[in-house]
């Protein structure tokens, strides 16, 4: 019986020592995401950290050194600069990024409210139908897919390249409404505490828009890492809990009031078709669904 020699059996210690830590090493990944503004909320970033968290890598969540403007951001993941984002998604999107096609808000981006100014809840409340609704004048983000859709509905649209100016026109009277995510109206009044505007308390427009995280081009393991985590956390119920739990939607479901709303629905012509409209399980039709309710899949 032989026996392998100290300074072997050192050598061989090492090398298996060397390989762990490599293999330590392969599993521990860093992502770059763009600075949160003020008028969001940790939601997005909280579900990203979930999905990952079923990883088998170790994931190292940095940031922009400030926060970067849509095209820039866009920009930034085209090159690989910064490794994920999200939003409604378009065919343009879908081409230029990898797109995760689970709605991350379950729905509730669908659900459009409307920033109005302070004393003109009376005109809304004379709105009845959708031919009420094409004679208000709404404004919306130049290069946002929600433009397009309201335009091809028959809405007059005034646009800007600014997301912030939209609310400081509103308050000026250029336009009359500021159709925001049932989620993003709260939080964004609460930045703009010197406007006289508010949210507009009877009406919702519904359009089929779903919130994706897109990847960029150059980390397909990172879009399949966040594809299994979502699907993971549907599956054993996560998702759910996450959503219901979260104050930003527990906050928007609570004052929204969605299931006494008077709604109007339009089309989206321009849903990519790859749209997994089929997954009943993806949707929630939040004018069913009174806060902390999971019911109302749609």
């Amino acid at each position: 019986m032989s026996f392998m020699s100290r300074p072997l059996l050192l050598t061989f210690s090492g090398i298996l020592f060397s390989l762990f830590s490599l293999s330590l090493y392969a599993q521990e990944k860093s992502i770059t995401i763009n600075m949160k503004s003020n008028m969001q909320t940790d939601y997005m970033n909280g579900l990203l950290r979930l999905a990952l968290d079923y990883s088998d890598k170790s994931y190292t969540f940095l940031s922009t050194s400030e926060v970067y403007s849509r095209p820039r951001l866009m920009e930034s993941l085209k090159n690989g600069s910064v490794s994920v984002m999200w939003g409604g998604t378009s065919e343009q999107m879908e081409k230029d990024f990898i797109p995760v096609r689970i709605d991350a808000y379950r729905g509730l981006m669908n659900h459009r409210l409307l920033f109005i100014r302070e004393g003109d809840q009376a005109r809304f409340d004379q709105v009845k139908t959708l031919e009420d609704l094409r004679k208000i004048k709404f404004g919306q983000g130049r290069s946002w897919q929600d433009a397009a859709i309201l335009e091809h509905a028959g809405f007059n649209v005034v646009k800007a390249t600014k997301k912030n100016s939209l609310y400081f026109m509103l308050d000026g009277g250029r336009f009359d409404a500021f159709p925001r995510g049932a989620n993003e109206v709260w939080t964004e009044l609460s930045a703009f505490p010197e406007l006289p505007l508010t949210v507009e308390k009877n009406l919702v427009i519904i359009y089929p828009l779903p919130t994706y995280f897109f990847v960029s081009p150059h980390d397909p393991e990172l879009a399949k890492d966040l594809e299994d985590g979502l699907e993971k956390a549907i599956a054993d119920g996560a998702f759910d809990r996450y959503f219901f739990n979260s104050p930003e939607v527990k906050d928007a479901l609570a004052k929204a009031n969605l299931s006494q709303r008077r709604a109007f629905r339009i089309d989206n012509p321009f849903l990519p078709k790859a749209t997994p409209l089929n997954r009943k399980e993806l949707f929630l039709d939040l004018t069913k669904v009174q806060s902390g309710d999971p019911g109302g899949n749609e």
